[in-house]
């Protein structure tokens, strides 16, 4: 079995904060969510017909999206675990770390026509522990490497005691089961769906809910890292601060422009933030390897500037001969969009911070000549990637 760099990474950034590390998610975890739209536009999608991708194409997207090696770690449902991780063996020599979503809580049920997201979330697990880890309700000792051994289980705090002590229970019952069961899990904290009161300030509640669900929390019960909505740079600076033993990441939220997810990547990342989950924003992206590994240069600082991440993401499609869906002036505005699964987003005059940057925040290569992006092929720039990788993690 081949060392995972979420292991690594995560171990170099808990003994240094500052080391530049950054993990990166690929959340293909949408069929517990949105049913027959979950994967995707097909390519035959034509306005209001509705013709979407079938579940093979979304699980071979995941294929594609683990062997072009620039995640670290592949957010499925438990049926996709099955087939991939168990089935298939997909990751056994990959660096990439299978997850399973471990619990559906009812903010993220998206059935046309239905009004779950409108009302209070409530807790609710579709799969189990066991199933991710071997497919089946009742794992031999031996059979739990089969799976996925990391987990996803999500809250969602209405600022309602009922509602919330029962998010908390939910959450609770699962981490003394993922204890004793040697399974490791991630928190993701949405912001409220539906508030039964108001809330002044956003940002400092969910980090306050934060703070006071992990605190009764032993070390062997907490979560390896958090997924957060990004609230801006006072948030995730206070929610970093809080405790350094905590790894803060960032849930992408609803498409909206490409600038959008390489500006909000490229911030939170500036205020402290270590790990970035993108679902949606990678999914409905025209070209998803190419997508990926602009995040992939943001993150790691091989690109500084998110304006100039969208011209070369551009100059991909370009050679690639993709059509971009927006003309590239349009896709460096800043839009209004949604962190709740149930959110839309849609473009607002909020021109970006770019500038007419150059190339010079790209990081050096092995012989010292820093990488020309704009000007690589797609196979240059996933060649070029997979040789950082080999540098840091081994053959």
């Amino acid at each position: 079995m081949k060392a995972k760099s979420l292991d690594i990474k995560l171990a170099k950034i808990l003994s240094d904060p500052s080391c530049g590390e950054f993990l990166l998610a690929d959340a293909k975890d949408a069929d517990m969510a949105g049913g027959m739209a979950a994967p995707g536009k097909s390519p035959e999608h034509h306005a209001q017909e509705g013709h979407f991708r079938s579940l093979q194409q979304y699980r071979e997207l995941i294929r594609q999206n683990v062997r072009g090696g620039l995640v670290d770690i592949m957010l499925m449902s438990s049926s996709s675990n099955e087939v991939l991780t168990i089935g298939e063996r997909l990751f056994d020599e990959s660096h990439v770390t299978p997850a399973i979503r471990a619990n559906d809580t009812t903010d993220i049920w998206l059935a046309r026509g239905g009004q779950y997201t409108t009302q209070p979330a409530r807790p609710f697990r579709s799969t189990t522990i066991d199933h991710g880890m071997c497919g089946k309700a009742d794992c031999d000792p031996a059979e739990r490497g089969l799976g996925a051994d990391l987990g996803l289980f999500s809250v969602t705090y209405n600022n309602d005691t009922q509602l919330d002590a029962a998010m908390l229970r939910s959450y609770k019952e699962f981490r003394l089961e993922a204890e004793q069961k040697s399974f490791r899990h991630f928190l993701e904290v949405f912001p409220p769906n539906a508030p039964q009161a108001a809330i002044a300030d956003l940002g400092q509640f969910i980090n306050d809910n934060i703070a006071r669900t992990l605190a009764g929390v032993a070390g062997s019960g907490r979560p390896l890292f958090l997924k957060v909505p990004y609230n801006g740079p006072a948030a995730m600076e206070q929610l970093v601060s809080y405790d350094r033993n905590l790894v803060v990441g960032i849930l992408g939220g609803s498409s909206g422009t490409t600038f959008d997810a390489f500006h909000q990547l490229y911030e939170a990342k500036k205020y402290g933030a270590r790990v970035a989950l993108y679902g949606r924003m990678i999914n409905n992206s025209e070209h998803q390897a190419s997508f990926i590994e602009h995040l992939r240069f943001l993150a790691d600082g091989e690109i500084t500037d998110p304006a100039e991440a969208v011209r070369s993401y551009h100059a991909a499609l370009q050679k690639l001969n993709i059509a971009p869906y927006r003309a590239i002036d349009e896709d460096l505005v800043q839009s209004m969009r949604q962190s709740a699964y149930g959110g839309s987003s849609k473009t607002a005059s909020v021109p970006s911070r770019a500038g007419n940057s150059d190339k010079s925040g790209a990081a050096e290569s092995a012989d010292g000549k820093s990488p020309d992006f704009a000007n690589m092929t797609a196979q240059e720039k996933l060649a070029w990637n997979r040789r950082r990788l080999d540098r840091m993690l081994g053959d």
